[in-house]
């Protein structure tokens, strides 16, 4: 017999009567076991439970009375609070001053990438953190445990939450007596455009005039603090400038000479711990 004439006629046969054969013993395979193998059933007793998946299902109909109506928006208004968490926190604690102070001293270094801005902010935080934890357990104390525990309403919280950031902001404007005129002239400058009077006490300014007025006044004490530590970099590089000058090395970057000499400077007097502990003095006092 050729090879043609068994692939084409022969196989096909071969092919079914090996169907026929594993159909019939499947039965007897199935059900027979090895001598000494373990015998096992596929039924499930009543101990075998299935996963129980939760059925989630939102509700939505017309609120039915006024309290359900004022309950909604006190929800929408936390929601949208916490959504802005993050910016109130920068703009109402020392965030804003140590960060912009630490970002002034890297440009002064005529740094580009190092150390990156993640790494600086993540110091101001901590530094944030450290300096700020008095005023955070106060508020957790008076505001949000008792509201936690039922005993004050959402109103009394916020208040109780605002009364030590307020007391915070004010200490920080009225730390000296310059300071203190410039607060109490950007406190009196948004009153003013608010439509509000003069206030006789700090119980009298609203925090939406007390929060924009911090705010100014910190990124003032920043920008000083920033001045005056780029005085002794600026003179490096005009010290430098002028020696490439008079040697006529014109096409020489004078920053790409000077950077080192900052940096050494900027070393030898432990230039990140004198930093960190007048930003801390400018706080703590």
């Amino acid at each position: 017999m050729s090879l043609r004439k068994f692939t084409t006629k022969t196989f096909p046969k071969i092919f079914i009567c090996a169907i026929i054969a594993v159909a019939c013993c499947f039965p007897a395979f199935s059900q027979t076991f090895p001598q000494g193998a373990a015998t096992g059933r596929t039924e499930m007793t009543g101990s075998v439970t299935g996963v129980d998946i939760p059925n989630i299902s939102v509700d939505i109909r017309n609120p039915e009375t006024g309290q359900e109506v004022a309950f909604s928006v006190q929800l929408l208004l936390t929601l949208t609070v916490l959504t802005l968490a993050p910016s109130i926190l920068i703009l109402v604690t020392c965030f804003l001053r140590f960060s912009i102070v630490l970002d002034f001293i890297k440009r002064a270094l005529s740094l580009q990438q190092v150390p990156p801005t993640a790494v600086l902010n993540g110091i101001a935080f901590f530094m944030t953190l450290f300096i700020m934890w008095p005023t955070f357990t106060q508020i957790y104390t008076n505001a949000y445990r008792p509201m936690a525990d039922g005993e004050i309403g959402i109103e009394q919280a916020f208040a109780e939450a605002e009364a030590p950031l307020r007391m915070f902001m004010y200490k920080q404007m009225a730390s000296n007596s310059r300071q203190q005129n410039a607060a109490t002239s950007y406190i009196t400058m948004f009153m003013s455009i608010g439509g509000l009077e003069k206030p006789q006490t700090l119980a009298d300014v609203p925090t939406y005039v007390l929060v924009p007025a911090y705010i100014l006044n910190e990124l003032t004490i920043a920008f000083q603090i920033g001045i005056l530590l780029y005085i002794p970099f600026i003179v490096i590089d005009m010290v430098v400038a002028s020696i490439l000058m008079s040697m006529g090395m014109i096409m020489l970057p004078p920053v790409q000479i000077s950077m080192p000499f900052k940096l050494m400077l900027f070393v030898l007097v432990d230039g990140w711990g004198l930093l960190t502990q007048q930003l801390f003095n400018s706080i703590v006092r």
